[in-house]
């Protein structure tokens, strides 16, 4: 079964860090672009940030620039997204999931297998 699982979540406050992970079963991430993105209560789901399977060159939300950092470990199958300097506005349900062809982070809807996403709260 192929399955993406979202794991790291949780409540921190504002300023401090969260390592999120996505984990791979059923298929390996070596041939997807592999893409972060959260949906905060009320709003529509957003990109954050993503990986070329190309080149392995990583993207980012104007947002999360200089603060977030997207990385893989291909030996665990497993993308990790460092969250730095979070903020309330950070706050959200965070998915992972992947995709081929252009690694376009503005179109979360032509991405696919998406996990059951983690909730990331930060407080003020």
């Amino acid at each position: 079964e192929v399955q993406l699982v979202e794991s790291g979540g949780g409540l921190v406050q504002a300023g401090g860090s969260l390592t999120l992970s996505c984990t791979a079963s059923g298929f390996s991430f070596d041939n997807y672009n592999i893409g972060w993105f959260r949906r905060a209560y009320g709003r529509q789901r957003e990109g954050v940030s993503c990986m070329s399977s190309v080149d392995g060159k990583a993207y980012y939300a104007d947002g999360v620039k200089g603060r977030f950092a997207i990385s893989s470990d291909n030996a665990k199958n497993t993308v990790y997204l460092q969250m730095n300097s979070l903020k309330p506005e950070d706050t959200a349900v965070y998915y992972c999931a992947v995709k081929k062809g252009e690694p376009v982070l503005a179109t979360p809807a032509r991405w696919y297998n998406w996990g059951q996403g983690t909730q990331v709260t930060v407080s003020s």
